[in-house]
Formats: structure tokens, sequence, C-alpha cells
């Protein structure tokens, strides 16, 4: 797999399956957060692409905002970054955890691969 000077990879595996460059990911000044970009930005970091650090600078971001999208994405998938959704993810508002909506439990995380070169 290519890497650049820093040994980081060049490009990992996104949540759309689709090869990530930091090139592909949303802008810095990015400040709609839709699900599709908060998702790029988390599989950047967990595969190398961006560190923590670089991610939260980038974007102007908390650590306790980024690791809030990875928690939502490791306990509901990538469906659990919807803001529109987030109650019902959460428990709703009895806060019984059964959230009351379509899907339920059983929603896998995306997995975190790295691109392979083929070489």
């Amino acid at each position: 797999m290519p890497s650049d000077v820093r040994g980081r990879p060049n490009s990992v595996i996104g949540p759309s399956g689709e090869p990530l460059t930091i090139a592909d990911l949303p802008p810095p000044e990015t400040k709609r957060w839709v699900i599709r970009r908060k998702a790029e930005v988390v599989a950047a970091v967990r595969g190398g692409l961006l560190t923590l650090e670089e991610a939260c600078e980038r974007y102007s971001l908390s650590s306790e905002e980024f690791a809030s999208w990875q928690r939502l994405i490791d306990r509901h998938g990538v469906r659990g970054l919807r803001t529109t959704r987030l109650q019902e993810y959460r428990g709703g508002p009895s806060g019984n955890g059964s959230g009351g909506g379509k899907g339920g439990g059983g929603v896998v995380p995306f997995p975190v691969i790295r691109a392979n070169s083929g070489g």
C-alpha cells in the first residue's frame, strides 16, 4: 500500500466503500456537517489518513465532538450520525433506549479497511 513521507497511507476505504484520500475529505471551512462528511472524517482518522489532532484542528472540532461521532458510528452505524435521529438513537424522550423508531438494533458500523493498491 502506498504511503506518504510520514508513513501514512495515501488512501483508506471510506464509508461508501470507495478509496478516500486527503483531497476527497470535506474542505477545512466546512460548516454543514451531513452524515457523509462526518463519516469520511471518522474513516480518515481511523484509517490513519489524519491524526485525531489534525482532524480537530482542520475542522475546528473538539475531541469530544469527534469522539461522539465515533461512538454513534460504533453503536448505530453511519445512520447514527444523522442529527435529526439523535434523540431516537439515544433512547428517545423516555430515555428507555427503545428508541421507538425504525431499524432498532443490529446495525453494523462500517469497517475500517485500508485501500489496497493491488501491488
